[in-house]
């Protein structure tokens, strides 16, 4: 497993959805560095939490009781980092801490209206007056019962619980993709994790990035 030794960035453990670099782009437009693992790289886990101020858990075509596709170390939500699941990621999220995930009766796929059940610092200005918001579903099994000490956000009217969270842990799981452009404020989800529950400082840019590339260039032909 090799990580960009940087403490204030989100890591993205991918499980082959194919949103993944748009979600790592999205938080890069933020203002800070992302960095993409596969699920099937994560070994040393010391090393995961030194490098990361939070996770991002993408979504995926598989289904999450497919165990021998998924390699998933259970480990990791025990490190104290807050994590965001996304869609598969959700999933993932409710059924290692105890949840049941089953297929859905009516699958959603395409804008979907969500109602607000309680307030969430991850859902900061991100419903309307009446406490709803259009948002891009794309999934064809559901999150039916709740992990312990997990609570429902929002609903929709096929999936009651497209958002929870654990708000002790900042354990955080969305049906939906907060990354595309058919997700209204989908850009706020990832903000408010980032900058409110993660609270990670704006420190990068793809300038600043470059320029850095740069120096590091230029001191080692200047050493050699």
């Amino acid at each position: 497993m090799s990580l960009n030794n940087n403490l204030n960035k989100i890591l993205i453990i991918d499980f082959g959805s194919q949103f993944t670099q748009l979600i790592a782009r999205r938080i890069r437009e933020l203002g800070v560095y992302s960095e993409i693992i596969s699920h099937k790289q994560i070994s040393n886990l010391n090393k995961l939490k030194k490098n990361a101020k939070g996770l991002v858990f993408s979504g995926g075509p598989l289904n999450v009781y497919e165990s021998k596709k998924i390699k998933f170390n259970k480990e990791i939500l025990t490190l104290g980092i807050p994590i965001l699941g996304i869609c598969f990621g959700h999933q993932m999220i409710s059924k290692e801490l105890g949840g049941k995930v089953k297929q859905s009766k009516n699958r959603e796929f395409g804008l979907v209206k969500i109602k607000k059940l309680k307030n969430s610092l991850l859902t900061k200005n991100f419903f309307n007056k009446n406490g709803i918001n259009d948002v891009w579903m794309s999934h064809a099994d559901q999150v039916v019962k709740l992990p312990k000490n997990f609570k429902p956000i929002a609903s929709s009217v096929s999936s009651k619980l497209c958002m929870i969270e654990n708000k002790k842990k900042n354990f955080f799981g969305i049906q939906f993709h907060p990354e595309v452009t058919h997700t209204d404020k989908g850009k706020i989800i990832l903000k408010n994790f980032i900058f409110l529950i993660c609270k990670i400082k704006r420190n990068w840019s793809s300038k600043h990035q470059k320029q850095k590339l740069i120096n590091e260039v230029k001191n080692q032909v200047g050493n050699s």
